[in-house]
């Protein structure tokens, strides 16, 4: 059996279709609490792929179940439980099949921008840093490469697109979208958590180079919601291989982007058939990721 066989794209509960699918999540409403259920699918840039990663999901519902949990003292998530005996039917009736890889949560109004939180130069924001030397409107230093470690942690907003990409933009326009007092307690909760993050992740030998979140509001309160930190939404790298000036090894799907870049895809669908040995290897980075952020295998 090939690797990409083992990995389920797709979750079938009889009886009940999602009413959402993202890219890798299905989420099933159930009115005051949503069932958020991670597959295995993955996607580059913005187009899902035919094959999936066996365990991905496992590995991203595990990671973010262990952000929420260790970092509720400093904001409150939208988490309940991954406990299958306490999922509503016909859910708990599909063990096997959402076991390590479903979540409940508390029902949220989402807060329509992504809060970014860069400690290290990398992706769009050496870009952007290239050709205007700031990120998002922050102004950086000079002299900075490519995986530079910024003086301090920066706050680079971008707009939530529900289809394309994501757009950079600055804090005042943050201010535009979602008000002022709501921007400025968005990012001291993003610095906040990615400054406690980043400590963690160095205790594990990993630097935590830039990660996103996103909030939303519940009768009243501030709520953490989708996902915590993990592999698909913040870039790992390896402490002890880390050097400024070249891009790094990094714990996600870069591998799978390198070789559709070596072979020069035009990044529109149809999307090539990906080779054994990169879903091989993707699936593994995936799993290390998730033994040195928590100690801890994925549930089969």
């Amino acid at each position: 059996m090939k690797t990409a066989d083992r990995a389920l794209r797709d979750i079938v509960i009889p009886g009940r279709t999602p009413d959402y699918k993202g890219k890798v999540r299905d989420l099933y409403d159930l009115g005051e609490r949503l069932l958020i259920v991670a597959t295995d699918r993955v996607s580059a840039y913005d187009v899902i792929l035919n094959e999936g990663i066996p365990g991905k999901g496992r590995v991203l519902t595990q990671i973010s179940q262990f952000w929420f949990e260790k970092l509720q003292d400093l904001v409150k998530s939208h988490f309940i439980t991954t406990d299958i005996a306490r999922f509503p039917q016909p859910f708990a009736s599909h063990r096997p099949l959402l076991e390590g890889r479903s979540m409940l949560v508390s029902r949220a109004k989402r807060y329509d921008v992504e809060c970014v939180v860069r400690g290290y130069l990398a992706g769009s924001g050496w870009k952007e840093y290239q050709a205007s030397g700031s990120v998002c409107g922050v102004q950086l230093p000079t002299g900075l490469k490519l995986s530079s470690k910024l003086p301090e942690p920066i706050f680079t907003p971008a707009t939530k697109a529900t289809e394309g990409h994501d757009e950079n933009i600055d804090f005042d326009r943050m201010v535009s979208i979602v008000g002022g007092p709501t921007a400025e307690r968005l990012r001291q909760v993003s610095l906040a958590i990615y400054n406690a993050a980043a400590e963690h992740a160095e205790s594990r030998g990993l630097i935590l180079a830039d990660t996103k979140f996103e909030f939303g509001e519940r009768d009243g309160a501030l709520l953490w919601i989708d996902e915590a930190l993990s592999p698909d939404s913040s870039r790992y790298w390896p402490t002890d291989a880390y050097r400024e000036g070249v891009g790094q090894d990094s714990f996600d799907k870069q591998v799978i982007r390198d070789y559709l870049d070596g072979i020069g895809w035009d990044r529109n669908p149809p999307p090539p058939r990906l080779p054994d040995d990169v879903v091989e290897k993707t699936s593994r980075r995936y799993e290390d990721a998730l033994m040195k952020i928590t100690g801890a295998r994925a549930t089969r």
